[in-house]
């Protein structure tokens, strides 16, 4: 974020690897005192289900969509987007810097509060801070902003797990004009759930003088308060959410490995209800990016059964691909017929170890019902082999 592009702070030598950890599941209790309250208590949650499904579906334009769409399959919040990823992205944010946003964010009651960040370019000039934590999908990133107070102040967040704690970096903000925030950075401490106290981030802001100062320009923000877009003094885009998509609450706790089969189902009961049609199986390159089975069998096994690399669907073929080493891979190639309303029978039987022009033949077949439990040009949830649950992003839609 600006405030973090802003400044060269000094990362511990080895504190990404080492918060790198699982959180540990939350339990809840929930103790009734009568059967009247158990019927309030369902009615209720049917209620915030729906309201829910509904903002949802109301919470950003068909323009704020399309930025959406173009950020979700983006890693590292922008730190391993292609080319056409960024391009994608940038036209997005461009079409919406054009559109009649609040007029004067600075001034709106909608830019109050706790903002995610979902993107980032990444110029030269960003800080060790940002290129540490901001790439790092495990790690949820956040900006506050607090200008309606006696102490205004706008502060970026690291939210290392629920269980390990945060590192919060802050700064003295001032409004400029209807879309500037100045800001100079004063302080920034670790808060550690397992200590009592705050650790201190050691940066030495009252000697750093015009370093530790900077500007923050949001050059759209949503009517409904959702979706921000802002630009740093040092040229860096940044795109911000209060509310995020369905696919991108998914897509959080895979990157995150927690509560991923209950984020599943959540999300294909949610697209349910808006659902007219049933799955389609899209052509195009999928890349495997979780499954509800650890691989435990060999890698060639793992491979012939789709259980790792991607994925090519196209003229009622199906192609499993696995780079294996530079200049080889694993290919095997099948087809499929559709055999019911969302399910679809697999034959795969060509596999070859491949490295360059030549190709040594393996003899396999691999016998698959896929089950799709959800598609769009995005997002394709499935089982598959041995009732495994699958999702894979697709990179690309298989037109070159």
């Amino acid at each position: 974020m600006a405030l973090i592009e802003n400044l060269n702070l000094w990362p511990p030598s080895n504190l990404q690897r080492n918060l790198a950890l699982n959180s540990p599941p939350k339990l809840f209790n929930f103790k009734p005192s009568a059967t009247h309250s158990i019927r309030k208590t369902l009615h209720t949650c049917r209620c915030s289900l729906v309201n829910e499904q509904q903002q949802q579906q109301a919470s950003f334009t068909d323009q704020e969509k399309q930025l959406i769409d173009a950020l979700i399959g983006i890693q590292g919040r922008g730190k391993s987007a292609s080319p056409q990823q960024l391009n994608d992205v940038e036209r997005a944010v461009q079409v919406l810097e054009g559109q009649d946003g609040e007029g004067d964010p600075t001034s709106s009651d909608l830019i109050e509060g706790r903002w995610q960040l979902m993107f980032t370019t990444r110029p030269g000039t960003a800080s060790p801070i940002q290129r540490t934590f901001v790439g790092v999908d495990f790690f949820s990133v956040f900006q506050e902003v607090y200008l309606r107070t006696n102490d205004p102040r706008v502060s970026n967040i690291v939210k290392f797990s629920d269980w390990i704690g945060e590192l919060k970096v802050e700064a003295a903000a001032s409004i400029k004009d209807g879309k500037r925030i100045l800001f100079q950075f004063d302080t920034a401490a670790f808060s550690f759930k397992f200590l009592p106290f705050k650790v201190p981030y050691p940066v030495p802001f009252r000697l750093l003088g015009d370093e530790a100062k900077g500007w923050l320009d949001t050059t759209y923000l949503s009517h409904s308060g959702n979706l921000r877009i802002s630009r740093g003094n040092k040229g860096t885009t940044f795109v911000l959410q209060k509310r995020t998509d369905p696919r991108q609450k998914l897509l959080a706790a895979i990157s995150t490995g927690t509560g991923v089969e209950e984020a599943i189902d959540e999300f294909i009961s949610l697209s349910k209800s808006g659902a007219k049609d049933e799955p389609v199986l899209l052509e195009g390159e999928w890349q495997m990016i979780w499954s509800s089975q650890i691989e435990t069998d060999s890698w060639l096994e793992n491979a012939g059964n789709g259980l790792m690399g991607s994925q090519i669907v196209k003229n009622e073929q199906m192609k499993f691909l696995v780079n294996i080493l530079p200049g080889i891979r694993f290919s095997m190639i099948g087809k499929f017929v559709k055999s019911g309303t969302k399910t679809y029978d697999v034959t795969m039987d060509d596999a070859a170890l491949i490295g360059g022009p030549f190709g040594y033949p393996l003899e396999m077949e691999t016998k698959i019902n896929m089950e799709l439990l959800y598609n769009d040009d995005k997002i394709r949830i499935s089982k598959g082999y041995n009732n495994i649950l699958f999702v894979h992003l697709r990179a690309s839609d298989g037109s070159k």
